[in-house]
This record gives structure tokens, sequence and C-alpha cells, in this order.
């Protein structure tokens, strides 16, 4: 049997993909969020997001899951950086 996950790391990924960690500010793009507003639309963009995460749910090692954590907020922050500099209303 695996070793239960830290709840910690569950929660931040949680947090990432929808945004239900009360610590999240509700005006954050989550990566979930972000398909709102992206140019292929919600329903492109959510079967995607939902792939590339149960890609990595089979994760037990914390090590691979800050990894993935990381990488995710990347795209984050990229993403924010790239509308701040395109959309004059973000």
């Amino acid at each position: 049997m695996p070793p239960p996950i830290n709840p910690d790391l569950r929660r931040q990924v949680i947090a990432i993909y929808k945004g239900t960690n009360k610590q999240t500010n509700p005006h954050t793009h989550t990566l979930l969020n972000l398909g709102r507003d992206y140019p292929q639309g919600f329903d492109w963009f959510r079967p995607r997001l939902h792939k590339a995460f149960m890609a990595n749910a089979h994760l037990q090692d914390e090590e691979q899951i800050k990894k993935g954590i990381e990488r995710a907020e990347y795209y984050l922050k990229r993403y924010r950086t790239l509308r701040k500099r395109y959309d004059a209303d973000a």
C-alpha cells in the first residue's frame, strides 16, 4: 500500500487547479479560471487541463509533487505577465 499523500501538498494542488484554498485571493487566476479567457474557449481548455493533472495523479514522491506545483505556478506567473503586457484592462 502506498504511503498517504501529504495533505498540505494536496491542498496546494487543488488550490492551483481551481482555487478552493481559503488562503487564495478570489481575484487571482487559477489554472481553471485561466481557461475562461483562453482564445479557443473554456470547453477546449478544461479537458486538456484535467488531462494534464490526471497524468500526474499517480505521483507519490513529495519532491515530484512539489516540482509539479512549481511548474503550475510558473505557468500562472507567465500568464499574468503576458496579460499585463497585452491587455490594457488587466
